[in-house]
């Protein structure tokens, strides 16, 4: 009997003879040929890169560029393979550590990697001196400085005056025009005043900036103004919106103060409760009237008739008995607030009744927050031995009115400067009546890092002010403005 292969062998067979011809094709072509290969790593090189000196949790800086446009970035001891023959720079950046330093040696090298060899480098962090900061005055014999600031990219500095003037430093030197004056128009009766001033996004295309001031009967004045057009230091006297006006009847205290642009282009403003000890009005807990507050507006296409309206994303739009224009409530007198983009938080130093100073931190896109006045004053309940906190939002820093603290909190920012690395991401502060400069960072929902720095014999502080480069300056009671600066 015949044998017969069946149909499945038969394909095993075609397929085997068909991988032979394939091979000996690519052979007489001068194909592949296994026995030529290099061994592995022949013609590339290794290089280990040793950190060291870095505390528990803290990342290295330490950057590895070379041939091919390699460029590699390390927080911590590393092995690089697979590397092009050729020269490598390896360059260590200092990192912040606390108040201080970690300084890297050395902070440049070269490192020779060649092919089929390993290579190696080191860096070295070490504790430098810890930072130190001073005060640098930029400018003095100004009538009661309230706000400082400046248009995005400018390089001049914009001082509030609290009786209604705004004046200019350029190159050095306060110029003697004011910028703009409406002296006429308010009063520094008791709390009263310009408080503060806020350029548009868009100032370098459409010249708006905007005031906050309380006029001559007591009530919170928002204003939209504009830039002359034939002289960037004077603004015109005459072109003027307003957006909105706020009733603050009894009371020549508590007016806030603050105005500016959040990072979502909405114009923010932070009242006071209305004045007296302890709200008497029952202001800041009334979703009803907008003392006591913090508004968030949107004022990018304001005219006379429709000077404002209100953002979607705002808690009580469209609620019966509740103001659309507000942000968050439960302030008692929030003189200062900032935002930091950074890390996408909103703090807000509300001033206490004659206990506690506190800062309170949420994130900035958190709407409809009760910051708990006149239940709470800082952590503790107001008036009562005991209170409902459900549903507040309590400070995340207090102190009290004692030999160590102060008696009115001034609000500063977080710095995001470049002139002092070791202050990134640290809250800088102040008290009115202690003078004191103090800091802490903020993360995972607490604070710490808090820091007393040796800043003496300014007086009282009125304000913080950033610059358009994000430096920091305070501006005293004296009349003087100071640059926060590294002490030499």
């Amino acid at each position: 009997m015949r044998n017969r292969i069946s149909p499945s062998a038969l394909k095993h067979t075609l397929l085997a003879l068909l991988m032979l011809f394939t091979v000996g094709l690519l052979a007489s072509c001068g194909g592949h040929d296994d026995d030529d290969d290099p061994p592995p790593g022949a013609t590339t090189g290794s290089l280990a890169v040793s950190i060291s000196g870095l505390p528990a949790g803290v990342n290295g800086a330490v950057t590895v560029t070379g041939p091919a446009s390699y460029s590699k970035l390390l927080t911590a001891s590393a092995t690089l393979n697979e590397l092009a023959p050729g020269a490598y720079a390896v360059t260590a950046a200092n990192v912040a550590y606390g108040t201080g330093n970690l300084a890297a040696t050395p902070a440049s090298q070269q490192v020779q990697v060649g092919a089929g060899t390993s290579a190696s480098a080191g860096v070295a962090y070490a504790a430098t001196a810890p930072l130190a900061l001073a005060l640098q005055e930029v400018a003095s014999g100004l009538q009661g400085p309230t706000f400082l600031t400046a248009p995005p990219g400018d390089s001049r500095l914009f001082i509030v005056e609290r009786a209604g003037r705004i004046r200019i430093v350029a190159n050095g030197s306060l110029l003697p025009t004011p910028f703009l004056d409406i002296s006429s128009r308010t009063t520094t009766d008791g709390e009263r005043g310009l408080l503060s001033m806020a350029f548009h996004p868009q100032y370098a295309s459409n010249g708006y900036f905007f005031l906050y001031y309380t006029d001559l009967i007591g009530n919170i004045v928002i204003e939209r103004r504009q830039v002359s057009a034939g002289n960037a230091n004077v603004a015109d006297a005459l072109a003027s919106v307003q957006i909105i006006a706020i009733p603050h009847p009894g009371f020549n205290n508590h007016n806030g103060g603050l105005l500016s642009f959040g990072p979502d282009g909405y114009l923010y403003a932070a009242t006071g409760d209305g004045g007296g000890a302890g709200d008497p009005a029952g202001n800041a807990q009334n979703t009803n009237v907008l003392l006591g507050k913090m508004l968030r507006l949107d004022v990018n296409a304001s005219t006379i008739a429709h000077p404002y309206t209100i953002p979607a994303g705002n808690p009580f739009v469209n609620m019966t008995g509740k103001r659309g224009e507000i942000w968050a409530y439960g302030l008692r007198n929030p003189w200062r607030y900032a935002f930091d983009t950074t890390a996408q938080l909103l703090y807000i130093a509300d001033v206490g009744q004659a206990q506690r100073e506190e800062v309170n931190v949420a994130p900035m896109g958190q709407a409809g927050n009760n910051y708990g006045w006149d239940i709470m004053e800082g952590t503790q309940c107001y008036d009562s031995a005991s209170c409902s906190q459900a549903g507040l939002v309590l400070p995340k820093v207090e102190y009290g009115h004692d030999s160590n603290g102060g008696c009115s909190i001034t609000g500063g920012y977080v710095y995001r400067g470049t002139a002092l690395p070791e202050l990134a991401g640290h809250y800088l502060y102040s008290d009115f009546c202690s003078g004191w400069l103090k800091s802490f960072t903020y993360s995972n929902g607490s604070a710490s890092a808090v820091t007393t720095w040796n800043i003496t014999n300014v007086g009282n502080i009125v304000s913080f002010g950033q610059d358009a480069q994000k430096e920091l300056y305070l501006l005293g009671g004296s009349g003087k403005v100071y640059r926060i600066v590294r002490k030499q």
